[in-house]
């Protein structure tokens, strides 16, 4: 069941809704959501939190107890309060689907209603948003770095908070994650959840040797036994090795059997642990490490020849931890005129990296012939492109750097789907395991200098030369603007 979230919001929405209210303004307007950099000093991003998003809108209304919180604060009149009795959301909302690659100044989604709902929905969308799509580019990058062993999410624990890691694991998992540990969002997204023990489980036995074998008896399907709580090579693999013996000379029949290493040197200890269980004759056993991982240790040891099959990685990824902020921002683009257009608007900046772009805007994917993204083109919502006709694409800030792409060697696809219209939701989200099947869709389209974990190569994101002139011409007509 959806929560009411209404209330979570910065204050200053509010009381600029307020602000219109008093002032009649009821105007039309668009909002874009974009981020500005890639997270991790990475190649791209990946789109997530969409259906938190669409749940968020469906249910927003005020309450009689969050309208009577609000006078308590003595910052709002009567009037105004009296108003919000009768508030939802009305207007239109296109968005980038979950999974998809995105980059930096795309608008992820875009908002078109009356000013003081587009105003209060700011803050609530860009936190939904923001943290998914944080999460879900770490654990693509994660997932990357493994070259097709499997990641397990494991880090309830270490999550700033319930729905930090409920919706985290969400994200790890349509960002390529086989599961999570956490049965909670395992329950709420229907996504696989795994697990083996702690060492506490052994140090409860007399002796390792009767906590691995007790385990193994409990769970034969899924037996992957912790062998690093006293000693790895002397104790951990010799008595896992015992029990498997023992157990399927009694009859016992595995499922998915072997050890899991969370401390020492990875590296080695995998790559004997691998000799040791092929000479016992359980070449079949796989060995899965965790503790304190991310994408340049995943990278690292599998470099160093590391034998590992499966991955447990936990607070690097839950926190986003060496970038723990998305970056994303919501700035206005256009405002209704008196006769009903949208007339483009611009934020200016001495940074020009903080300078918007103007104007109701879709994005195109454009592909070339071997089927991976060359481009991507943000151009005015009424712009048409024909793939049988050229397409001239340059570099926004470089000018002079051109490329035609000739009629028949390239395709075009539109990035934005409408998600309400009017008001209402007239898009069904897919299941998380279905966003995950498309999102490995996805990262196919991007070639692998992109996807480095280092130094990766910037995919281009280009302006239309309709777009690039009015920007242009905002820009140099700006104290028209400020008069």
């Amino acid at each position: 069941m959806a929560r009411n979230l209404t209330l979570l919001t910065d204050l200053y929405e509010l009381t600029m809704m307020q602000g219109y209210f008093k002032a009649n303004n009821h105007r039309r307007v668009i909002f874009d959501l974009f981020f500005r950099k890639n997270p991790f000093q990475g190649g791209y991003a990946i789109m997530c939190g969409l259906e938190q998003l669409i749940e968020y809108i469906e249910d927003l209304h005020f309450t009689d107890e969050d309208i009577e919180y609000l006078r308590s604060t003595g910052q709002f009149d009567d009037d105004f309060l009296g108003s919000l009795k009768d508030f939802r959301f009305t207007g239109d909302i296109d968005a980038i689907p979950e999974g998809t690659v995105v980059f930096p100044n795309e608008p992820l989604v875009k908002i078109k209603a009356p000013i003081d709902q587009a105003q209060l929905i700011e803050s609530a969308i860009l936190n939904i948003i923001n943290h998914q799509s944080l999460i879900a580019t770490k654990a693509a990058r994660v997932v990357s770095a493994a070259r097709g062993s499997g990641i397990m999410e494991f880090g309830l624990r270490r999550a700033q908070g319930p729905d930090a890691a409920i919706y985290g694991a969400r994200a790890a998992v349509i960002a390529g994650c086989v599961g999570t540990s956490n049965v909670l969002a395992g329950q709420k997204f229907n996504i696989p959840v795994m697990g083996t023990h702690a060492h506490s489980w052994i140090m409860s036995f007399p002796t390792e040797y009767e906590a691995f074998r007790t385990y193994a008896q409990l769970y034969p399907e899924n037996c992957i036994l912790l062998v690093d709580t006293y000693d790895t090579l002397a104790s951990g693999l010799p008595n896992a090795i015992r029990v498997f013996r023992e157990l399927k000379d009694e009859g016992v029949e595995f499922g998915s059997y072997g050890i899991r290493l969370d401390s020492g040197d990875l590296a080695y200890l995998t790559k004997q642990a691998r000799i040791m269980l092929d000479k016992a004759g359980f070449s079949d056993a796989k060995i899965s490490a965790s503790g304190d991982l991310d994408e340049y240790l995943v990278e690292s040891l599998i470099a160093q020849g590391a034998k590992i099959d499966a991955w447990g990685i936990g607070t690097k990824l839950i926190t986003a931890k060496d970038d723990p902020a998305f970056g994303g921002v919501y700035k206005l683009a256009a405002i209704e005129g008196d006769n009903g257009e949208m007339i483009p608007k611009i934020k200016i900046s001495e940074n020009t990296v903080k300078i918007t772009n103007p104007g109701d805007k879709v994005i195109y994917r454009i592909y070339g012939e071997y089927g991976t993204i060359f481009a991507d083109l943000i151009a005015l919502a009424h712009e048409r492109f024909d793939e049988n006709e050229p397409l001239e694409l340059f570099d926004p800030k470089e000018t002079w750097k051109r490329t035609i792409m000739e009629p028949g060697k390239y395709k075009i696809r539109p990035l934005h789907v409408n998600i309400f219209k009017d008001g209402r939701c007239v898009y069904e989200s897919p299941s998380v395991m279905d966003i995950r099947r498309y999102r490995a869709e996805e990262i196919e389209t991007i070639w692998e200098e992109s996807r480095r974990i280092l130094n990766p190569h910037e995919v281009h994101v280009d302006l239309s030369q309709e777009l690039f002139d009015l920007k242009n011409e905002l820009l140099m007509n700006r104290r028209n603007i400020q008069a």
